[in-house]
């Protein structure tokens, strides 16, 4: 079967960054609910800048209504978080999919069960017990092996950011180890050759992911990889901040530092203004996740972006295709692609 091409449109995301407003501003908007309290000025400069770009709100698309159980009462989409408060990310699929739910004439039912299981098993129970549920999505707010969800009735099934041993459903990942190698790589380019890494935690499928993609970007150039140069932060900027100050005592310091969150990458660089050194002249800094902030520091800083809307847009497709065209889907895992978002924290490496 062949695949259906990705929109190549602007995405509410999109509209934020040029227009310098958050998301939830845009969505505010562009959605106009009741009792929004938005200035006008605000109002219209993101109308206009949504023009510029040429977004236009989700279509709805007609749904098929040959067969018996694609009929107008299933119209909801459940979907089943164990966090949504811990991070942004986890808000960005749920965005998402609500857009695609309505593109799709669905409603997007989120349960939150704050990773206690029973909780879990009676939101599951209960939404096996609801007819005009179509499918599930079940997502966790970071990437981590789960064990399948118990749905008392067969429902199509798709998971977001986790993943099981058994394979049994439809799975979408951000490509973790692709986007270590392009962060490292960008730095290559530069003409780096001592380049440190911040990750996370050592337990984390992220963390591990992006470790393995910055030590196959440094393999392909002939680099080995320098114990000393591997720090192991906790993602917040204080670890990066620390890690940074012991990084630069070296005898040979690193020329260039690849932090795997964004906030790491903040530390990163006040660790480097105190020490009387400038970003990106004497050392180039790049984060990753792409959070809001990125695009505030001094100077802006280069990224990585991970997919959050994207996987949860193509989680509620799936269903859809699964649930109400009667298209089969294997259960397979997907791993969405993390690009680079250049700004001004790398320059190139002078001899």
């Amino acid at each position: 079967m062949a695949k259906k091409a990705p929109p190549t449109g602007p995405t509410m995301i999109d509209v934020a960054r040029a227009a310098g407003v958050s998301q939830s501003c845009v969505s505010l908007v562009l959605n106009d609910p009741p009792g929004a309290r938005l200035s006008e000025t605000t109002r219209q400069h993101v109308l206009a800048t949504a023009k510029s770009l040429g977004y236009r709100l989700p279509e709805r698309r007609a749904r098929k209504k040959s067969s018996p159980t694609s009929g107008s009462s299933r119209n909801v989409i459940a979907y089943v978080v164990d966090e949504l408060s811990l991070s942004p990310h986890p808000v960005l699929h749920v965005d998402g999919a609500r857009d695609a739910a309505w593109a799709a004439e669905c409603l997007l039912q989120v349960h939150v069960t704050r990773g206690n299981q029973a909780i879990e098993t009676e939101t599951l129970a209960a939404i096996a017990r609801e007819p005009s549920v179509l499918g599930v999505i079940y997502a966790t707010h970071f990437t981590r092996e789960v064990e399948a969800p118990i749905l008392p009735r067969a429902l199509p099934t798709v998971l977001v950011n986790c993943y099981t041993a058994e394979r049994l459903h439809p799975t979408l990942l951000p490509g973790e180890v692709a986007g270590g190698f392009a962060a490292t790589q960008h730095l290559l380019s530069k003409g780096h050759r001592r380049i440190a890494i911040i990750g996370g935690e050592a337990w984390m499928d992220a963390s591990r992911d992006r470790l393995k993609g910055y030590r196959e970007a440094l393999a392909t150039a002939d680099i080995g990889a320098d114990a000393e140069l591997v720090r192991e932060g906790d993602w917040t900027s204080a670890s990066g901040y620390d890690h940074t100050i012991a990084l630069m005592k070296l005898r040979l310091p690193p020329t260039a530092i690849f932090c795997a969150n964004d906030l790491m990458a903040l530390g990163a660089m006040e660790a480097i203004a105190d020490l009387g050194l400038s970003v990106p002249g004497d050392v180039s800094v790049i984060g990753y996740n792409d959070l809001e902030l990125s695009r505030h520091l001094r100077p802006p800083l280069t990224t990585c972006r991970v997919p959050n809307y994207d996987m949860g847009r193509r989680a509620v497709e799936l269903l859809v295709d699964m649930a109400l065209l009667d298209r089969p889907h294997r259960a397979m895992v997907t791993k969405l692609e993390i690009p680079l978002v250049e700004r001004a924290t790398v320059a190139a490496r002078t001899p």
